[in-house]
């Protein structure tokens, strides 16, 4: 085993020839290295004497100490084991007998499909062999007929033997040829037509498709019809050369913005072309982004289009007045405004023309609220009246009723005379530019001096007639109807001078007098006809809402079918509550009407946010550092009608200063909801509920949340709350009074109490509450209280002038002799708006 030549130097083995505790290795080449090995003696494990047996009841151990129970487990671990490495075995020799029965089956279908096409193929040659033997032998056979039809009359041996001795020739070749028949070019016959018989000429079915050619592949294959004339089409375009098309110039409507896709389709483009040109013009733009209108219009003019500006309020060129045919317009009754100042009886002296009472409904007895009525005559003729507010806050609904109207009738009461309001409603009625009648009411009451507001009118511009001017006026009483006659006979001349005519077979046109959201009935919207007829299934647009008429209602309660010109009514079926002062106009479809309120809608919604765009940085800080002194009483207000709405938030507007103002959260048409309720109770503000009430469930979520919810049907009241309310955010105003000055002598250092200033009171006197000031040299070092007045050793309230007393001050003792202290009280002052 040592002999490194046995084994060739390859696996050799250790050697034990070098002695004991050593092991020699061998290498090739006859090298050989000792190496000194380490032997372990095997382990014997003996069991001790009585192991085998153990103590009864013991557990029984084997010769290697191994107990039986775990020599049990150890085997039938082993025979699990065995028994899943055959199953495993098992599962792959059936995996690998599948898969080689699924290669065989493959390979039997893929030789199958092979043999197959093989003898396709050879049927095919087969086929194509004995069809050109066969067009040969019909060649031949025409040409032979073709040779012995000049011969036939006088016998020719010789053509004949002609003939044969070429026919030989031919069956030599072809039997010389044999499988290279297909080399054999039939050879061509005569211009001459050949017969189309039955087993003669294949060409007619030259163009059809056979089975054979389906299923022999592409050795037979013929172009398609189609595919010949399209490719005669590009070879008559290749000697053509390009064609070059004629531009289209289309006119391309431009909107304010618009996106890069759009243009492109509109201009008949394509994207990517637009795309080009933009970044050409130095803008990086990609299809779905938005690009202004000058942009536009160069890449439009650089395409060679004419552009045509358009803009989205195109939208209500519908709504743009026609001028009116003079032959279909027809007289209509005047509108009369009344105006005024408060409690001047308007009211009243219109309740006296139409015989009726609705001064008695009003709240207070003043109204506040804008009314239309419809007044027949004795005479017949008809009369539509407005019947403005006179309270200060109601300036917007009296501004309306001037716009709307064709004659003001100015009511003044003779004992009050020219009021404010009156100042008021004569500038409406000039900016107006409509014609003023003065009716002088309350002329029965004692004290009534009409000559005295027709002084007073003089003031203003205002000449009656009594006076030598141009203005009617009317002495009149509202209690006994004085004047009354005259009053309306003044008005029908006035009436009758303006010749007002209106077309009412048109579209109705018309002005929302004031809107409500009404319980049941849902937006209610009063609007006097101005043009033409409004009918019941009429499609409306009126500012941002739009709908359809379900039904009229005049001023009496009662439905109409139609209401014409100079006609008051109630119109039902709007989606929202209108603003008071909008425009009503007829549509023809409801689509025209939704877009033009959805156009209308998104231009006052960007006008709001222009508004809060428009503020620049710095003057938002401003107005923030501003708003840090001002103390704010924020409310949520809800009112019956939209003029009312409008004329509370005027008023609140007014009501506070420089240290303290009103701001009104949100303000609304209806009922108290809970929305409200929730939005009171993040902001802390309370809710004012004029003419309406709370529902329910407000009500309930009030109580919980502890909301404060107040009622008024009088403006007046509320006016006056709200500013008390204010009133109570103003810091109280201090009001400091002069006591007297005393002087220090000599100050005392007192252990324990600090300085004491030996004082004498020079002038007035010296209280112990008072507030004093220490002055060092006419100069105020010091503002504070005092924390102890004594004389000679006694702790006193006050002492009087030309005394003596000891003063120590609360937290301070910087006091030096001739110190002069001044002493003054302070007072609170509430402040008021």
């Amino acid at each position: 085993m040592s002999d490194s030549k046995d084994n060739d130097g390859k696996g050799k083995t250790l050697s034990l020839s070098g002695g004991p505790g050593t092991v020699r290795q061998s290498f090739s080449h006859g090298r050989t290295k000792a190496v000194v090995v380490e032997t372990k003696r095997k382990r014997v494990m003996t069991p001790k004497p009585g192991a085998a047996s153990g103590k009864p009841g013991g557990r029984r151990t084997s010769s290697v100490g191994v107990s039986d129970g775990e020599l049990a487990r150890r085997r039938k671990a082993l025979e699990a084991a065995q028994a899943m490495e055959a199953e495993r075995q098992a599962k792959e020799k059936a995996t690998g007998d599948a898969r080689e029965a699924e290669r065989n089956r493959r390979r039997s279908e893929k030789e199958t499909v092979a043999r197959e096409i093989a003898e396709k193929e050879i049927r095919k040659q087969r086929e194509a062999e004995e069809s050109r033997i066969k067009v040969e032998e019909e060649v031949k056979v025409k040409a032979a007929a073709k040779e012995e039809k000049p011969a036939r009359a006088p016998k020719d041996d010789t053509a004949q033997d002609t003939a044969a001795a070429q026919a030989g020739a031919t069956r030599a070749e072809a039997g010389r040829l044999g499988p290279n028949l297909k080399k054999v070019t039939p050879p061509r016959l005569p211009d001459k037509k050949q017969p189309r018989g039955r087993g003669g000429d294949d060409r007619r079915r030259s163009g059809k498709l056979t089975i054979n050619q389906a299923l022999g592949g592409g050795g037979n294959k013929h172009r398609s019809m189609a595919a010949m004339k399209r490719r005669a089409a590009r070879e008559k375009a290749k000697l053509r050369g390009p064609i070059e098309h004629e531009k289209i110039s289309r006119d391309v409507k431009l909107p304010e913005t618009i996106t890069v896709q759009e243009l492109a389709n509109r201009m008949a483009e394509k994207v990517a072309a637009v795309v080009k040109a933009l970044m050409t013009n130095g803008i990086m733009a990609t299809m779905n982004e938005t690009i202004d209108a000058d942009t536009a219009e160069l890449v439009i003019e650089e395409f060679g289009h004419k552009v045509v500006r358009v803009s989205d309020a195109d939208v209500e060129d519908v709504l743009v007045a026609e001028e009116e045919d003079t032959a279909n317009l027809k007289p209509r009754a005047p509108i009369i405004t009344i105006m005024g100042h408060v409690d001047h009886g308007k009211t009243s002296l219109l309740d006296a023309i139409r015989k009726a009472n609705v001064v008695s409904g009003e709240a207070g007895g003043i109204t506040q609220h804008i009314g239309a009525y419809q007044v027949t005559t004795e005479g017949g003729a008809k009369l539509t009246f407005l019947d403005t507010p006179g309270h200060a806050a109601f300036t917007s609904m009296r501004s309306r009723g001037a716009q709307v109207t064709d004659i003001v009738i100015l009511v003044v009461a003779a004992d009050d005379s020219v009021m404010p309001q009156t100042i008021e409603a004569i500038a409406h009625s000039k900016a107006a530019g409509v014609p003023m009648i003065v009716a002088i009411n309350k002329c029965d009451k004692e004290g009534a001096d009409p000559n005295k507001v027709r002084a007073e009118l003089l003031q203003h511009e205002v000449i009656v007639e009594a006076m030598s001017g141009d203005v009617l006026d009317v002495e009149v009483s509202a209690i006994t109807g004085q004047g009354l006659d005259a009053l309306l006979e003044n008005i029908a001349l006035q009436a009758e001078l303006l010749e007002l005519k209106a077309n009412p077979d048109r579209a109705a046109e018309g002005a929302v007098i004031e809107a409500k959201l009404d319980v049941g009935r849902g937006p209610v919207a009063t609007v006097l006809i101005q043009k033409g007829t409004l009918k019941c299934g009429d499609i409306f647009v009126v500012g941002e809402q739009w709908g359809r008429v379900r039904a009229l209602i005049n001023d009496s309660g009662d439905r109409a079918n139609e209401a014409g010109p100079s006609i008051p009514v109630e119109v039902l079926g709007l989606n929202g509550t209108p603003e008071a002062g909008d425009v009503l106009n007829v549509v023809s479809d409801e689509a025209k009407a939704r877009e033009i309120a959805d156009y209308r809608a998104q231009v006052r919604k960007d006008q709001r946010a222009a508004a809060g765009a428009a503020t620049t940085l710095d003057q938002l800080l401003a107005k923030a550092k501003a708003d840090e002194t001002v103390a704010i009483l924020p409310i949520v207000m809800k009112a019956d009608v939209q003029g009312s709405a409008e004329a509370i938030v005027q008023a609140m507007e007014k009501v506070g200063n420089d240290d303290v103002r009103v701001q009104v959260l949100h303000s609304g048409v209806g009922a108290i909801t809970e929305s409200d309720v929730t939005l009171a109770e993040a902001s802390g503000a309370p809710i004012i509920g004029f003419n309406v009430r709370a529902n329910a469930p407000a009500r309930n979520s009030a109580n919980q949340k502890g909301v404060e919810i107040r009622y008024y049907s009088i403006i007046y009241d509320l006016v006056d709350d709200v500013k008390q309310a204010a009133s109570g955010l103003l810091s109280p105003e201090i009001k400091e009074t002069f006591i007297g000055y005393a002087t220090i002598k000599e100050v005392f250092k007192i252990t324990g109490a600090g300085k004491i200033a030996g004082c004498l009171v020079t002038e007035g006197v010296a209280r112990r509450a008072a507030g004093v000031r220490l002055l060092r040299d006419n100069v105020v070092i010091h503002t504070g209280t005092l924390k102890t007045l004594k004389r000679h050793k006694d702790e006193v309230k006050e002492v009087q002038s030309g005394q003596e007393c000891g003063m120590a001050f609360e937290k301070y003792e910087d006091i030096r002799e001739d110190d002069v202290i001044e002493i003054f009280t302070t007072e609170e002052i509430e402040r008021t708006l």
